[in-house]
């Protein structure tokens, strides 16, 4: 297990995964903030982008439930400040960015770093909303997770 212990590294370590190791990973990602996504089908959407051997359909309609609650919960992180809301929609966004193609996202911040930073603001409006934090933040349990995968 490869030794990550910050954003740097992540992002290298990250970037070297295959599309679908991206993908894998990047649902991972969203595994510790689920509990705040309020619809299932953002759940089964993130069990999709877990699947390695989900197929290009499977993959597409995933996507396309994640994007579009993302998209219909965005108005919410502008209100004053219903910090479960604002995580529901960042929980969206990060399974969404984990069932991006690589070819739709730069060389520099690829589907699964996507995925990690819209999980760590899912976290953070947890954090808010609970006045607590956890032993592991959010970023270690990411440095742990890619570790374990490379």
């Amino acid at each position: 297990m490869a030794r990550i212990s910050n954003d740097h590294d992540l992002r290298d370590a990250l970037n070297k995964l295959t599309a679908v190791q991206q993908r894998v990973v990047g649902a991972d990602f969203t595994k510790s903030v689920i509990h705040l996504c309020r619809v299932e089908r953002v759940r089964r959407a993130m069990e999709t982008a877990q699947s390695p051997d989900a197929d290009n359909a499977e993959l597409e309609d995933a996507l396309r439930a994640a994007k579009g609650y993302a998209a219909k919960t965005y108005t919410a992180c502008g209100k004053d400040t219903d910090w479960l809301a604002q995580a529901d929609h960042f929980v969206a966004a990060a399974v969404a960015a984990a069932l991006t193609p690589v070819g739709q996202s730069s060389a520099r911040t690829g589907p699964a770093w996507k995925a990690a930073v819209q999980a760590r603001m899912a976290k953070n409006c947890e954090l808010m909303e609970e006045g607590e934090g956890e032993m592991e933040t959010e970023a270690e349990r990411q440095y742990r997770i890619t570790g374990e995968h490379i």
